[in-house]
């Protein structure tokens, strides 16, 4: 039991304009805050219905609230907590997927949003386009009126307004994928297609599907935060929020039907958000995933431990310096150098608990994003990158799911079994390696076929299996 009062909205909510897919910790740190400061400032009517596509968590923390929580940003001073009141209502889609699809339907509605991780997109890692055999995509276009994935959901509530002459809303995902707006047209027209050509074309036609760049950190809320929280404000709020300050949002200006002045928060509205994205991708979470394997391995629980010890906070260095940065093009406006040093400066943020364990989840869905691209550029340029080769085998250690201690890792990966039988593969570094590079569901064959690539990651793995991840990065700097 709680002894303070629950939180709860005081005064009216705002008229609804967006539906949100995916309503967790990081929509709330970013979409939400945005949305909340802009309706402060401007005005509009562009409230939030947060549609959960699985748990019902959500629902249950918010709607007792009437939607408000709180935002809490960490910063090395202190917490700095603050309401957010943009969310209006919040569903759980299997338990009403006709009052999902409704509220899509809805012709306020001018914008879906979407924060539902790689998996949402229910793609093949093999080809890249939509599975048509994942087992919820064959669901849904056995019931397109009772879906159970985002794709589905969109294609009928496109579908419902099609048939009644409203307007498309706009998609807009906000993943940290690249070209994450290419990516969610191709899967929903692809989809559709299946269903009703004529429907299919119709939303190739009228609809858009604005790419994102999103950037702000986000720890998982404990337990131990909510409480704390309740000690600062005098209220309880299971579904407080904690992040960092900074905040970065870049969209391609591609509307059907207007949005928020999000800029007047800050967002960056450009023609192309493609070199943003690729910055992100690769000197944030590539140097993020590094960490994160590389240093839980090495016995760190939050990124801020790990680059604590100067010997990774050198890595993260080297990475940039010689390995990421000359693949990029610098975005308008950006500076890759000063970039990369407020990177350092975030990470280093003691009051930022990020752990560890928590990036390096559904790493075989995130690898070849953030990791693999990188490395098959340099290998095109003639370098051979030891840092995040490193990482790689840094990976293949900690899906193997035991810890240099000889104890088990809590793996969480779609792929977690097929990992873990790959590790057991053989009793060689190099018989282990082959099995995972194996893989074609995360390593493309021009990769996983190319010899230096091959050998430099056997010989980090073995580097890693007799000098631990310590070791292997002291060996790695001191080269």
């Amino acid at each position: 039991m709680h002894d303070k009062p629950r939180l709860n909205r005081s005064g009216a909510a705002p008229k609804i304009g967006i539906v949100h897919l995916g309503p967790g910790a990081f929509f709330r740190a970013f979409n939400a805050c945005y949305t909340h400061e802009v309706m402060e400032k401007t005005g509009g009517d562009w409230g939030i219905v947060a549609v959960s596509l699985q748990s019902a968590t959500a629902r249950d923390q918010l709607e007792p609230q009437g939607g408000v929580f709180t935002s809490v940003t960490l910063e090395a001073e202190g917490w700095n907590p603050s309401q957010i009141g943009s969310i209006v209502r919040t569903f759980v889609a299997p338990e009403d997927p006709k009052s999902v699809i409704a509220a899509m339907a809805d012709p306020n509605v001018k914008i879906v949003s979407m924060t539902i991780t790689e998996k949402g997109y229910c793609v093949s890692p093999v080809t890249g386009e939509l599975d048509l055999d994942h087992p919820d995509i064959v669901h849904d276009l056995l019931n397109p009126n009772n879906p159970r994935t985002a794709v589905g959901f969109c294609v009928a509530a496109l579908a419902a307004r099609r048939g009644v002459g409203i307007k498309p809303f706009t998609i807009l995902p906000c993943d940290n994928l690249p070209s994450n707006g290419t990516l969610a047209r191709a899967t929903i027209i692809k989809f559709a297609r299946q269903l009703d050509r004529e429907l299919a074309d119709w939303i190739a036609e009228t609809t858009t599907f604005p790419s994102t760049m999103v950037d702000r950190i986000t720890p998982a809320t404990t337990q131990s935060d909510i409480d704390q929280l309740a000690d600062l404000t005098g209220y309880h709020d299971p579904a407080c929020v904690l992040h960092e300050g900074f905040r970065q949002w870049v969209i391609e200006d591609d509307f059907v039907d207007g949005h928020p002045a999000w800029d007047v928060g800050g967002a960056q509205f450009v023609a192309s958000v493609e070199a943003h994205e690729m910055m992100k991708l690769r000197c944030l979470n590539g140097t993020h995933s590094t960490l994160a394997y590389l240093g839980y391995l090495a016995g760190y629980e939050t990124i801020a431990d790990v680059v604590g010890d100067p010997d990774f906070a050198a890595l993260c260095e080297i990475l940039w310096r010689d390995e990421i940065i000359p693949t990029l093009i610098p975005p308008d406006g950006e500076n890759l150098a000063a970039y990369c040093a407020s990177l350092s400066k975030r990470f280093e943020n003691p009051a930022i608990q990020h752990r560890t364990w928590q990036i390096a989840m559904d790493g075989s869905q995130k690898l070849p994003q953030r990791l693999l691209g990188t490395i098959a550029d340099n290998f095109d340029h003639g370098v051979q990158p030891s840092g995040l080769t490193l990482a790689v085998a840094g990976w293949m250690h900690y899906v193997g799911a035991i810890d240099e201690n000889g104890d088990k890792i809590d793996v969480r990966d779609p792929l977690s079994d097929t990992l873990k039988a790959a590790s057991e593969s053989g009793t060689t570094s190099a018989s282990k390696v082959t099995a995972f590079l194996e893989l074609d569901e995360i390593f493309p064959k021009k990769l996983a076929h190319n010899a230096l690539f091959v050998e430099h990651v056997t010989q980090a793995y073995e580097t890693l299996a007799k000098r631990g991840a310590k070791g292997a990065v002291r060996a790695l700097i001191s080269q």
